[in-house]
Protein backbone atom coordinates (compact mmCIF):
# COMPACT_ATOMS: atom_id res chain seq x y z
CA UNK A 1 0.00 0.00 0.00
CA UNK A 2 1.26 3.42 -0.97
CA UNK A 3 1.54 5.88 1.79
CA UNK A 4 -1.62 8.16 0.99
CA UNK A 5 -3.71 4.57 1.16
CA UNK A 6 -2.32 3.99 4.56
CA UNK A 7 -3.19 7.42 5.49
CA UNK A 8 -6.38 7.12 4.12
CA UNK A 9 -7.31 3.78 5.98
CA UNK A 10 -6.03 4.49 9.09
CA UNK A 11 -7.75 8.10 9.43
CA UNK A 12 -11.11 6.66 8.06
CA UNK A 13 -10.85 3.82 10.80
CA UNK A 14 -10.18 6.20 13.02
CA UNK A 15 -13.23 7.98 12.21
CA UNK A 16 -15.51 5.12 11.99
CA UNK A 17 -13.78 4.01 15.55
CA UNK A 18 -14.18 6.92 17.14
CA UNK A 19 -17.92 7.19 16.32
CA UNK A 20 -18.77 3.94 17.24
CA UNK A 21 -16.70 3.73 20.16
CA UNK A 22 -19.07 6.49 21.52
CA UNK A 23 -22.13 3.95 20.25
CA UNK A 24 -21.36 1.27 21.92
CA UNK A 25 -20.12 2.61 24.91
CA UNK A 26 -23.94 2.57 25.85
CA UNK A 27 -24.23 -1.03 25.18
CA UNK A 28 -23.03 -2.92 28.24
CA UNK A 29 -24.81 -0.89 30.76
CA UNK A 30 -27.97 0.84 29.31
CA UNK A 31 -29.88 -2.44 29.93
CA UNK A 32 -28.51 -2.29 33.67
CA UNK A 33 -29.08 1.74 33.55
CA UNK A 34 -32.62 1.65 32.33
CA UNK A 35 -34.78 1.04 35.38
CA UNK A 36 -33.74 4.30 37.17
CA UNK A 37 -35.45 6.03 34.05
CA UNK A 38 -38.97 6.68 34.22
CA UNK A 39 -40.48 4.54 31.82
CA UNK A 40 -37.54 2.23 31.82
CA UNK A 41 -38.37 -0.74 33.44
CA UNK A 42 -40.23 -1.64 30.14
CA UNK A 43 -37.80 -4.43 28.40
CA UNK A 44 -39.46 -3.40 25.09
CA UNK A 45 -38.99 0.22 25.92
CA UNK A 46 -35.49 -0.70 26.62
CA UNK A 47 -34.96 -2.61 23.40
CA UNK A 48 -36.62 0.39 21.44
CA UNK A 49 -33.89 2.81 22.85
CA UNK A 50 -31.02 0.44 21.89
CA UNK A 51 -32.39 -0.07 18.14
CA UNK A 52 -33.57 3.40 17.43
CA UNK A 53 -30.17 4.30 16.03
CA UNK A 54 -30.35 1.95 13.79
CA UNK A 55 -34.31 2.66 12.85
CA UNK A 56 -32.86 6.36 11.98
CA UNK A 57 -29.93 5.09 10.23
CA UNK A 58 -31.65 2.46 8.10
CA UNK A 59 -33.94 5.13 6.62
CA UNK A 60 -31.14 7.65 5.58
CA UNK A 61 -27.95 5.32 4.95
CA UNK A 62 -29.25 5.01 1.18
CA UNK A 63 -29.77 9.20 0.74
CA UNK A 64 -26.31 9.76 2.58
CA UNK A 65 -24.64 7.48 0.11
CA UNK A 66 -26.43 8.60 -3.04
CA UNK A 67 -25.75 12.06 -2.25
CA UNK A 68 -21.66 11.57 -1.59
CA UNK A 69 -21.38 10.01 -5.06
CA UNK A 70 -23.03 13.25 -6.41
CA UNK A 71 -21.82 16.16 -4.02
CA UNK A 72 -18.64 14.42 -2.15
CA UNK A 73 -17.67 12.26 0.98
CA UNK A 74 -16.06 14.88 3.17
CA UNK A 75 -19.57 17.13 3.21
CA UNK A 76 -21.41 14.29 4.07
CA UNK A 77 -18.99 13.48 6.39
CA UNK A 78 -18.79 16.63 8.47
CA UNK A 79 -22.58 16.77 8.69
CA UNK A 80 -23.35 13.22 9.74
CA UNK A 81 -20.95 13.78 12.42
CA UNK A 82 -22.47 16.82 13.17
CA UNK A 83 -26.05 15.66 13.40
CA UNK A 84 -24.45 12.67 15.63
CA UNK A 85 -23.03 14.75 18.26
CA UNK A 86 -26.33 16.84 18.80
CA UNK A 87 -28.22 13.43 19.33
CA UNK A 88 -25.28 12.11 21.63
CA UNK A 89 -25.25 15.85 23.70
CA UNK A 90 -29.90 15.49 23.91
CA UNK A 91 -29.43 11.81 25.37
CA UNK A 92 -27.24 12.88 27.99
CA UNK A 93 -29.47 14.97 29.15
CA UNK A 94 -32.75 12.47 29.29
CA UNK A 95 -34.71 11.81 32.29
CA UNK A 96 -36.86 9.07 31.09
CA UNK A 97 -37.18 6.25 28.39
CA UNK A 98 -38.61 8.13 25.89
CA UNK A 99 -36.16 11.36 25.80
CA UNK A 100 -33.42 8.66 25.44
CA UNK A 101 -35.26 7.34 22.02
CA UNK A 102 -35.50 10.39 21.15
CA UNK A 103 -31.59 11.14 21.26
CA UNK A 104 -30.95 7.75 20.10
CA UNK A 105 -32.75 8.46 17.05
CA UNK A 106 -31.01 11.98 16.43
CA UNK A 107 -27.60 9.94 16.89
CA UNK A 108 -28.76 7.79 14.29
CA UNK A 109 -29.84 10.27 11.29
CA UNK A 110 -25.86 10.94 11.16
CA UNK A 111 -25.92 8.31 8.39
CA UNK A 112 -21.83 8.10 7.30
CA UNK A 113 -21.23 4.52 7.38
CA UNK A 114 -21.75 4.45 3.84
CA UNK A 115 -19.91 6.91 2.79
CA UNK A 116 -16.98 5.94 5.37
CA UNK A 117 -16.83 2.94 3.89
CA UNK A 118 -17.18 4.69 -0.45
CA UNK A 119 -14.38 7.10 0.28
CA UNK A 120 -12.02 4.31 1.72
CA UNK A 121 -12.80 2.37 -1.35
CA UNK A 122 -12.14 5.72 -3.56
CA UNK A 123 -8.54 6.05 -2.53
CA UNK A 124 -7.62 3.31 -2.44
CA UNK A 125 -6.70 0.52 -4.99
CA UNK A 126 -8.74 -2.70 -6.12
CA UNK A 127 -5.22 -5.03 -5.03
CA UNK A 128 -5.63 -3.43 -1.83
CA UNK A 129 -8.93 -2.62 -1.13
CA UNK A 130 -9.43 -5.54 1.29
CA UNK A 131 -6.83 -4.93 3.44
CA UNK A 132 -8.36 -0.96 3.54
CA UNK A 133 -12.08 -2.25 4.20
CA UNK A 134 -10.94 -5.18 6.82
CA UNK A 135 -8.57 -1.69 8.30
CA UNK A 136 -12.69 -0.16 8.83
CA UNK A 137 -14.18 -3.17 9.97
CA UNK A 138 -12.01 -4.40 12.00
CA UNK A 139 -11.89 -0.87 14.27
CA UNK A 140 -15.64 -2.07 14.88
CA UNK A 141 -14.82 -4.80 16.31
CA UNK A 142 -12.30 -3.53 18.45
CA UNK A 143 -14.65 -0.41 19.14
CA UNK A 144 -16.98 -2.70 20.08
CA UNK A 145 -14.58 -5.08 22.46
CA UNK A 146 -13.21 -1.62 23.68
CA UNK A 147 -16.32 -0.58 25.01
CA UNK A 148 -17.37 -3.40 26.47
CA UNK A 149 -14.05 -3.53 28.92
CA UNK A 150 -13.85 0.74 29.34
CA UNK A 151 -18.12 1.49 29.56
CA UNK A 152 -18.40 -0.47 33.15
CA UNK A 153 -15.57 1.29 34.69
CA UNK A 154 -17.02 5.01 33.23
CA UNK A 155 -20.21 4.12 34.33
CA UNK A 156 -19.25 4.33 37.58
CA UNK A 157 -17.71 7.28 37.03
CA UNK A 158 -19.70 9.54 34.96
CA UNK A 159 -22.94 7.83 34.91
CA UNK A 160 -25.23 7.23 31.90
CA UNK A 161 -25.43 10.90 31.20
CA UNK A 162 -21.65 11.71 30.82
CA UNK A 163 -21.20 8.23 28.53
CA UNK A 164 -23.75 9.98 26.14
CA UNK A 165 -21.90 13.14 26.64
CA UNK A 166 -19.20 11.35 25.71
CA UNK A 167 -20.10 10.07 22.93
CA UNK A 168 -20.81 13.52 21.55
CA UNK A 169 -17.01 14.69 22.20
CA UNK A 170 -15.75 11.67 20.10
CA UNK A 171 -17.96 12.29 17.27
CA UNK A 172 -16.44 16.35 17.14
CA UNK A 173 -13.12 14.63 17.43
CA UNK A 174 -14.02 12.68 14.43
CA UNK A 175 -15.28 16.09 12.59
CA UNK A 176 -11.61 17.29 12.99
CA UNK A 177 -10.11 14.09 11.70
CA UNK A 178 -11.97 14.27 8.32
CA UNK A 179 -11.02 17.78 7.97
CA UNK A 180 -7.38 18.06 8.65
CA UNK A 181 -5.98 14.28 8.11
CA UNK A 182 -8.60 12.36 5.64
CA UNK A 183 -6.41 12.91 1.97
CA UNK A 184 -8.75 14.02 -0.88
CA UNK A 185 -11.20 11.85 -2.94
CA UNK A 186 -10.19 11.73 -6.90
CA UNK A 187 -12.69 13.21 -8.96
CA UNK A 188 -15.34 11.10 -9.89
CA UNK A 189 -16.25 11.86 -13.54
CA UNK A 190 -19.17 9.83 -13.96
CA UNK A 191 -20.65 10.31 -10.16
CA UNK A 192 -23.46 12.21 -11.34
CA UNK A 193 -24.17 9.34 -13.53
CA UNK A 194 -23.74 6.55 -11.21
CA UNK A 195 -26.00 8.05 -8.56
CA UNK A 196 -29.47 7.10 -8.95
CA UNK A 197 -32.58 4.76 -9.93
CA UNK A 198 -30.33 2.33 -12.25
CA UNK A 199 -28.22 1.80 -9.98
CA UNK A 200 -30.24 1.51 -6.74
CA UNK A 201 -32.06 -1.17 -8.60
CA UNK A 202 -28.82 -3.46 -9.42
CA UNK A 203 -27.66 -2.93 -5.78
CA UNK A 204 -31.16 -4.09 -4.43
CA UNK A 205 -30.94 -7.20 -6.63
CA UNK A 206 -27.56 -8.51 -7.20
CA UNK A 207 -27.85 -11.94 -5.60
CA UNK A 208 -24.18 -11.19 -4.63
CA UNK A 209 -24.79 -8.16 -2.20
CA UNK A 210 -28.48 -9.74 -1.16
CA UNK A 211 -26.42 -12.10 0.43
CA UNK A 212 -24.03 -10.45 2.32
CA UNK A 213 -26.45 -7.42 3.17
CA UNK A 214 -29.09 -10.11 4.64
CA UNK A 215 -25.96 -11.56 6.62
CA UNK A 216 -24.96 -7.52 8.08
CA UNK A 217 -28.66 -7.65 9.04
CA UNK A 218 -28.26 -10.93 10.78
CA UNK A 219 -24.86 -10.35 12.52
CA UNK A 220 -25.91 -6.70 14.22
CA UNK A 221 -29.47 -8.30 14.90
CA UNK A 222 -27.98 -10.98 16.88
CA UNK A 223 -25.36 -8.61 18.47
CA UNK A 224 -28.17 -6.14 19.96
CA UNK A 225 -30.66 -8.59 21.06
CA UNK A 226 -27.88 -10.31 22.72
CA UNK A 227 -26.66 -7.28 24.70
CA UNK A 228 -30.25 -6.63 25.82
CA UNK A 229 -29.92 -9.66 27.96
CA UNK A 230 -26.45 -10.65 28.60
CA UNK A 231 -25.55 -7.77 31.11
CA UNK A 232 -27.81 -8.36 33.60
CA UNK A 233 -27.29 -12.42 33.07
CA UNK A 234 -23.50 -12.37 34.20
CA UNK A 235 -24.83 -9.91 37.13
CA UNK A 236 -26.76 -13.01 38.27
CA UNK A 237 -24.40 -15.41 37.49
CA UNK A 238 -22.25 -13.07 40.31
CA UNK A 239 -20.34 -10.96 38.50
CA UNK A 240 -21.24 -6.89 39.25
CA UNK A 241 -21.46 -4.23 36.55
CA UNK A 242 -17.85 -3.00 37.27
CA UNK A 243 -16.33 -6.33 37.35
CA UNK A 244 -17.62 -7.38 33.75
CA UNK A 245 -13.93 -5.79 32.21
CA UNK A 246 -12.26 -8.88 34.11
CA UNK A 247 -14.63 -10.94 31.78
CA UNK A 248 -14.77 -9.25 28.80
CA UNK A 249 -11.05 -7.88 28.53
CA UNK A 250 -9.19 -11.11 28.31
CA UNK A 251 -11.68 -12.55 26.11
CA UNK A 252 -11.57 -9.65 23.35
CA UNK A 253 -7.70 -10.04 23.22
CA UNK A 254 -7.87 -13.59 22.84
CA UNK A 255 -10.76 -13.43 19.80
CA UNK A 256 -8.29 -10.77 17.84
CA UNK A 257 -5.29 -12.85 18.21
CA UNK A 258 -7.94 -15.49 16.44
CA UNK A 259 -9.13 -13.21 14.29
CA UNK A 260 -6.21 -11.17 12.55
CA UNK A 261 -5.28 -14.72 10.72
CA UNK A 262 -8.34 -15.43 9.46
CA UNK A 263 -8.83 -12.44 7.61
CA UNK A 264 -5.11 -12.27 6.63
CA UNK A 265 -5.72 -16.10 5.03
CA UNK A 266 -8.94 -14.94 3.56
CA UNK A 267 -7.31 -11.78 1.71
CA UNK A 268 -4.02 -13.61 0.63
CA UNK A 269 -5.84 -16.58 -0.84
CA UNK A 270 -8.87 -15.21 -2.37
CA UNK A 271 -10.67 -17.10 0.34
CA UNK A 272 -13.59 -14.89 1.77
CA UNK A 273 -16.55 -17.19 1.32
CA UNK A 274 -14.59 -20.19 2.96
CA UNK A 275 -13.43 -18.10 6.37
CA UNK A 276 -16.79 -16.43 5.76
CA UNK A 277 -19.20 -19.78 6.26
CA UNK A 278 -16.89 -20.80 8.88
CA UNK A 279 -17.24 -17.80 11.53
CA UNK A 280 -21.06 -17.73 10.36
CA UNK A 281 -21.01 -21.31 11.64
CA UNK A 282 -19.30 -20.56 14.96
CA UNK A 283 -21.31 -17.40 15.21
CA UNK A 284 -24.44 -19.57 15.30
CA UNK A 285 -22.86 -22.50 17.54
CA UNK A 286 -21.73 -19.12 20.29
CA UNK A 287 -25.46 -18.51 20.36
CA UNK A 288 -26.75 -22.07 20.44
CA UNK A 289 -24.25 -22.60 23.43
CA UNK A 290 -26.00 -19.46 25.13
CA UNK A 291 -29.34 -20.69 24.63
CA UNK A 292 -28.75 -24.35 26.30
CA UNK A 293 -25.91 -23.26 29.03
CA UNK A 294 -26.33 -22.17 32.97
CA UNK A 295 -25.18 -19.54 34.66
CA UNK A 296 -21.79 -20.24 35.36
CA UNK A 297 -19.12 -18.07 34.76
CA UNK A 298 -16.55 -20.27 32.95
CA UNK A 299 -18.88 -21.16 30.04
CA UNK A 300 -20.38 -17.17 29.84
CA UNK A 301 -16.15 -16.66 28.84
CA UNK A 302 -15.47 -19.57 26.18
CA UNK A 303 -18.92 -18.80 24.63
CA UNK A 304 -18.40 -15.08 24.73
CA UNK A 305 -15.06 -16.03 23.17
CA UNK A 306 -16.47 -17.99 20.19
CA UNK A 307 -18.95 -15.07 19.26
CA UNK A 308 -16.53 -11.88 19.09
CA UNK A 309 -14.11 -13.67 17.03
CA UNK A 310 -17.15 -14.77 14.55
CA UNK A 311 -18.35 -11.04 15.22
CA UNK A 312 -14.65 -9.72 14.14
CA UNK A 313 -14.14 -12.08 11.60
CA UNK A 314 -17.28 -11.07 9.49
CA UNK A 315 -17.06 -7.14 10.55
CA UNK A 316 -13.80 -7.28 8.59
CA UNK A 317 -14.49 -9.13 5.66
CA UNK A 318 -17.56 -8.60 5.19
CA UNK A 319 -17.18 -4.65 4.15
CA UNK A 320 -14.39 -5.48 2.01
CA UNK A 321 -16.36 -8.37 -0.19
CA UNK A 322 -19.22 -5.59 -0.70
CA UNK A 323 -16.83 -2.71 -2.14
CA UNK A 324 -14.94 -5.46 -4.46
CA UNK A 325 -18.86 -6.06 -6.01
CA UNK A 326 -19.92 -2.46 -5.98
CA UNK A 327 -19.14 -0.59 -8.76
CA UNK A 328 -16.76 2.34 -9.04
CA UNK A 329 -19.41 5.03 -10.07
CA UNK A 330 -22.36 3.90 -7.69
CA UNK A 331 -20.23 2.65 -4.69
CA UNK A 332 -21.91 5.08 -1.88
CA UNK A 333 -25.00 4.01 -3.51
CA UNK A 334 -24.49 0.40 -3.34
CA UNK A 335 -22.95 0.63 0.12
CA UNK A 336 -25.69 2.36 1.44
CA UNK A 337 -28.00 -0.45 0.60
CA UNK A 338 -25.74 -2.32 2.44
CA UNK A 339 -25.63 -0.32 5.34
CA UNK A 340 -29.43 -0.18 5.72
CA UNK A 341 -29.89 -3.28 5.95
CA UNK A 342 -27.02 -3.36 9.02
CA UNK A 343 -28.28 -0.81 11.04
CA UNK A 344 -31.90 -1.50 10.35
CA UNK A 345 -30.36 -4.93 12.38
CA UNK A 346 -29.56 -3.02 15.10
CA UNK A 347 -33.27 -1.35 15.37
CA UNK A 348 -34.85 -5.14 14.62
CA UNK A 349 -32.40 -6.79 17.43
CA UNK A 350 -32.44 -4.27 20.09
CA UNK A 351 -36.66 -4.97 19.36
CA UNK A 352 -37.32 -8.13 19.21
CA UNK A 353 -34.04 -9.11 21.75
CA UNK A 354 -36.43 -7.19 24.66
CA UNK A 355 -39.50 -8.10 23.06
CA UNK A 356 -38.55 -11.56 23.41
CA UNK A 357 -36.85 -11.42 26.60
CA UNK A 358 -40.04 -9.78 28.14
CA UNK A 359 -42.57 -12.76 26.87
CA UNK A 360 -40.11 -15.19 27.21
CA UNK A 361 -36.97 -15.06 28.93
CA UNK A 362 -33.17 -14.59 27.90
CA UNK A 363 -32.41 -17.98 26.38
CA UNK A 364 -35.66 -17.50 23.95
CA UNK A 365 -33.54 -14.38 23.65
CA UNK A 366 -30.58 -16.24 22.17
CA UNK A 367 -32.32 -19.63 20.70
CA UNK A 368 -34.01 -16.92 18.30
CA UNK A 369 -30.23 -15.75 17.29
CA UNK A 370 -28.95 -19.21 16.57
CA UNK A 371 -31.85 -19.75 14.32
CA UNK A 372 -31.11 -16.69 12.39
CA UNK A 373 -27.73 -17.25 12.28
CA UNK A 374 -28.19 -20.96 11.09
CA UNK A 375 -30.59 -19.30 8.27
CA UNK A 376 -27.70 -17.02 7.30
CA UNK A 377 -25.45 -19.56 6.80
CA UNK A 378 -27.53 -21.81 4.46
CA UNK A 379 -28.06 -18.66 2.51
CA UNK A 380 -24.22 -18.17 2.50
CA UNK A 381 -23.87 -21.42 0.84
CA UNK A 382 -24.80 -20.44 -2.54
CA UNK A 383 -22.90 -17.55 -2.49
CA UNK A 384 -19.78 -17.32 -5.29
CA UNK A 385 -16.23 -16.52 -5.02
CA UNK A 386 -15.77 -12.67 -5.36
CA UNK A 387 -13.45 -11.36 -7.75
CA UNK A 388 -12.75 -8.23 -10.01
CA UNK A 389 -14.72 -9.69 -12.95
CA UNK A 390 -17.87 -9.88 -10.43
CA UNK A 391 -17.64 -6.57 -9.35
CA UNK A 392 -17.21 -5.51 -13.56
CA UNK A 393 -20.56 -7.66 -14.70
CA UNK A 394 -22.57 -6.02 -11.55
CA UNK A 395 -21.25 -2.40 -13.38
CA UNK A 396 -23.21 -3.45 -16.80
CA UNK A 397 -26.30 -5.42 -14.69
CA UNK A 398 -25.72 -8.56 -14.35
CA UNK A 399 -23.19 -10.82 -12.59
CA UNK A 400 -21.12 -13.56 -13.78
CA UNK A 401 -23.00 -16.98 -13.57
CA UNK A 402 -26.15 -15.25 -12.76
Amino acid sequence: MSPQELRAGASLAGIFGLRMLGLFLILPVFAVHAPQLAGGDNLTLVGIALGAYGLAQAVLQIPFGMASDRWGRKPLLIAGLAIFAAGSFLAAGAQDIWMTIAGRTLQGAGAISAVVMALAADLTREQHRVKTMAMVGATIGFSFALSLVAAPALYLVIGMGGLFSLTGVLALAAIAVVIWLVPEAPRRVHAAEGAGRGALRKALRDPQLLRLNAGIFVLHSVQMAMFVVLPPLLVAAGLPVQSHWKMYLPVVLASFALMLPLVLHADRRNAGRGVMLGAIALLALAEGGYALSGPRIALHALLLLAFFTAFNVLEALIPSLVSRIAPEHARGTAIGVYNTTQTLGLFVGGLGGGWIAGRYGAAAVFGACAVLALAWLALALGMRPVNRIAAESFTMGTVKGR
